[in-house]
């Protein structure tokens, strides 16, 4: 007896010519004659299945014509090659045995409105857009953890309830945690500045919650973060490591994500720019100049902060993601360190990206002081009790230290070039949003 290799159809190019056995659904199917095109997905990726009915038999083929959307089966059948697809291969079917069957499946091959999809995101996963997408968050991901590995960073897991939060509690989801308050995190920055106190350089990758009232297409109420902290470094060494973290995830989307990339109609040329470093650097100072002059925006002054045209000006100012340094006080959390020559503006940048999707790291060094962290704790009301552990980081050994947070899908949208920020995240949470 034969035995037939069982593949995933990813890896159809090095079966080319064999005889295979693939476990797939059906997407879409036309016929013409004696030939029936069955298009065809299995979880890696999606290609066409071509049946011939004078080499399956005429009933065989009948039953083939009635096969409903999104139903399953196993396929055997010779693999060929296809220039005229974007995938580049299909499969001559020679025999189908239905696994299960398949009844009004919703969404159909044709346009659907968005909240129709978002209600059937447990189903529109399988489709190829968001197919692609999130094979390339996965790709972010993996890609993650080895940057982060190659560069001696530990992973240290920050706590997913709070009782204190890194800048302030007006936009977090309060809870009740037995007899006391608690918070879905915001952040996870502050125990990874504890985590650098004991192993130099960590990491968190984590879920965050912002309860933000806010419906544009930059936002999730629920996002994923990545946060590094870094003992013993000054903010132009971790504006070093920003830049080379965000410029691997972008050649690593490259050589692992071609097939997605095409099938999201993402141009390659395009984030080849962002692989080439050093990213340009402007003071928030510079910034407020360059908005200023151009005539765009007549009510911008100094202590402003940042929204989504000026970031979007300021980034197409440049053909790379740019740093945009030393923002003012007011406008940033109690934590980071003042600069010093100068009593407005602290040690922090944002990293904005081009394309119009805006900041999408956010970082700054620490302040190391125990006097002036209080002091600031203080000055922001919130509970010294709270900030106990944190200040005691600054008595037992304080050293320089910087972090910044990336956030994924921020990160994920701007790579892949979708318009908006639901499309990266397989269940996004929205203002109006909690199911699927």
């Amino acid at each position: 007896m034969k035995i037939v290799k069982r593949i995933s159809i990813i890896d159809a190019k090095d079966y080319v010519d064999q005889e295979v056995e693939i476990g797939v659904w059906l997407t879409d199917k036309r016929s013409s004659g004696k030939i029936a095109f069955l298009q065809l997905r299995d979880g890696t990726a999606f290609f066409q299945g071509v049946v011939l009915k004078n080499q399956i038999g005429e009933e065989k083929f009948t039953e083939i014509k009635h096969l409903r959307q999104e139903t399953s089966m196993v396929i055997t059948g010779t693999i060929h090659e296809d220039a005229r697809s974007h995938f580049g291969y299909e499969i001559e079917v020679s025999s189908l045995e239905v696994i299960g069957d398949s009844n009004d499946y919703p969404i159909t091959p044709k346009e659907h409105g968005v909240d129709f999809l978002l209600d059937h995101r447990h189903l529109w996963l399988r489709s190829k857009k968001p197919h692609a997408m999130m094979v390339i968050r996965n790709e972010i991901i993996r890609a993650t953890y080895e940057f982060f590995n190659q560069e001696g960073f530990i992973k240290i897991d920050a706590p997913i309830l709070t009782g204190s939060a890194p800048e302030g509690t007006t936009e977090l989801f309060k809870t009740e945690y037995f007899d006391k308050e608690a918070y879905l995190s915001q952040s996870g920055q502050l125990y990874e500045e504890a985590g650098a106190m004991a192993f130099g350089k960590v990491f968190s990758f984590g879920p965050t919650f912002r309860a933000e009232k806010s419906k544009t297409r930059r936002h999730l109420i629920e996002f994923w973060m990545i946060e590094p902290e870094m003992a013993f470094m000054h903010q132009e060494e971790s504006l070093e490591v920003q830049e080379r973290y965000v410029a691997y995830l972008v050649q690593s989307v490259l050589d692992h994500c071609e097939y997605e990339l095409s099938l999201l109609g993402r141009d390659p040329e395009v984030l080849k720019k962002y692989t080439k470093l050093p990213y340009p650097r402007i003071s928030y100072d510079k910034a407020i100049e360059m908005l200023q002059e151009s005539g765009q925006f007549p009510d911008v002054k100094w202590g402003d902060d940042f929204g989504s045209p000026e970031e979007t000006f300021l980034a197409e100012q440049f053909e790379q993601p740019v740093f945009v340094l030393n923002y003012p006080k007011a406008i940033k959390p109690f934590y980071m360190k003042p600069h010093p020559t100068r009593e407005d503006v602290y040690i922090c940048a944002d990293l904005l990206a081009p394309e119009g999707y805006g900041e999408i790291i956010g970082g700054s060094e620490r302040e190391t002081d125990y006097d002036k962290l209080l002091a600031k704790i203080e000055e922001a009301g919130l509970s010294r009790e709270a900030y106990d552990w944190y200040l005691d980081l600054r008595k037992y050994g304080s050293v320089p230290h910087s972090g910044f947070g990336l956030g994924l899908e921020r990160a994920i949208t701007w790579i892949t070039g979708e318009d908006h920020i639901r499309e990266a995240i397989p269940f996004p949470r929205l203002l109006n949003r909690l199911n699927p």
